[in-house]
């Protein structure tokens, strides 16, 4: 299949606060589409002409952004990106090629450095087929899906978790479990989906840090998390800061705060209300740009 029939079908979303849009730097590919998600005060940012969709996303933490990502998008394939984020095209296209092929929900693709080096070890190059035990350092920049799939099972972030929130890791680990569990499948393919700084919130180990990640372990796993956080800590036990600190994280059994919202239902997504475009529609039915004028997204 051609590049251009597969950029027809991939949109490529940006959650970012309101004072870092003039950062994302959007593929230039004009069949692609691009959906930028600001938090905070939108009404001094000026969508450049390659942006198609701009989405005003009130309350805090980037999962918010996703999981408006998920109910805006426009086409089949839906790239998850932040400001930061340098995109590698050809990567993505063939991630989602691979989708096509298999007909798996979520590709979860590779990382680079600006420097070109893989941010992570990788034990093959070949498609692996994602499971609870060998999804848990997905990066969001990472993850591409079926938004036709996720909607379909009502799949949603969980708001609670992610940068932003209380619980500030962890929400794409989350996201994947759920979309296992709903019957859905995933894959890790050998393709380079973006440039990323080398630091980011995966690559913090320190105590606060630590009873976040066993939280998260907590809620993918539940009764049977014990054996998980110890597999965790005997792997990771230098980074944890030694033997003392994950023990710790062995007898973490601390869990999330508040109700479970990721699973909301395809019925269920938040609404829009107000609407502004400046270019093409984003939604579903794909209403003519010129109704459009601003998008307030009400989360419950």
């Amino acid at each position: 299949m051609s590049a251009a029939v597969l950029s027809r079908s991939l949109t490529v979303s940006y959650a970012c606060l309101a004072d870092r849009a003039d950062a994302i730097r959007a593929p230039q590919d004009r069949d692609v589409e691009v959906l930028v998600l600001l938090q905070g005060d939108h009404s001094r940012a000026v969508a450049p002409p390659r942006w198609d969709a701009l989405v005003s996303v009130p309350g805090r933490g980037v999962a918010r952004s996703r999981n408006a990502a998920i109910q805006f998008a426009g086409r089949r394939y839906l790239l998850f990106c932040d400001d930061d984020v340098q995109v590698r095209l050809d990567g993505v296209l063939a991630g989602v090629e691979h989708l096509q092929r298999t007909g798996a929900a979520l590709a979860l693709g590779r990382g680079v450095t600006p420097d070109g080096r893989l941010r992570k070890t990788y034990l093959t190059n070949r498609p692996t087929r994602l499971r609870l035990t060998n999804a848990a350092k997905a990066a969001t920049y990472e993850m591409l899906v079926d938004v036709e799939q996720v909607r379909a099972a009502g799949l949603r972030f969980d708001e609670r978790f992610g940068a932003g929130a209380r619980y500030y890791l962890g929400d794409e680990y989350l996201f994947i479990a759920d979309l296992l569990r709903a019957g859905l499948t995933a894959h890790a393919v050998p393709y380079i989906f973006g440039v990323h700084p080398e630091q980011s919130s995966g690559t913090r180990w320190g105590g606060a840090d630590l009873h976040v990640r066993a939280i998260v372990l907590n809620e993918v796993f539940g009764r049977r998390a014990a054996p998980a956080r110890a597999a965790f800590a005997a792997r990771r036990h230098r980074q944890m800061g030694g033997w003392r600190p994950a023990l710790q994280f062995v007898l973490d059994r601390a869990v999330a705060d508040g109700p479970r919202p990721r699973l909301l239902g395809a019925a269920a997504a938040a609404e829009p209300q107000v609407v502004m475009l400046p270019d093409r529609s984003v939604g579903v039915d794909a209403e003519p740009a010129s109704s459009l004028l601003s998008t307030h997204v009400a989360h419950g």
